[in-house]
């Protein structure tokens, strides 16, 4: 919860208009603050502003993909521990070995079954907070 209003923040990273306002919207409505990226750049200076407490990232994205934007926050000295959950359509068996070479926390599969999503978003957040 490290939110300026106590609430709990969640970075939402997609290309897709459509994707982040669906996300915005499911999560604002269980209490949490919602900051948004439509691409890794943006992802990574918004990760310096907003200090999420969980990023959920998209893997296909121009520029920088979702496995390399995880790549960087997990690197990072002071944000290395933000939970990374992506959110992709790449379900493979190498996409997600992918993921766990880049040291993302968990995986959802696109199209999103919100009941998943919220157990993994809860259980990143209480790991996150059992480690502070």
């Amino acid at each position: 919860m490290d939110g300026a209003n106590g609430k709990t923040t969640i970075l939402v990273v997609d290309d897709n208009s459509d994707n982040v306002e669906i996300l915005r919207a499911f999560l604002e409505s269980r209490g949490f603050t919602v900051a948004e990226a439509r691409d890794g750049r943006t992802a990574l200076a918004r990760m310096e502003e907003v200090r999420p407490d969980l990023v959920l990232l998209d893997v296909m994205m121009p520029g920088m993909d979702g496995w390399e934007v995880c790549r960087v926050i997990k690197q990072h000295p002071q944000l290395g521990d933000t939970k990374v959950v992506m959110v992709t359509a790449k379900g493979g068996f190498e996409d997600k070995m992918e993921g766990l070479r880049s040291r993302a926390d968990d995986y959802v599969v696109k199209p999103v079954d919100f009941k998943e999503l919220m157990e993994k978003v809860t259980r990143n957040l209480a790991a996150r907070g059992s480690q502070a």
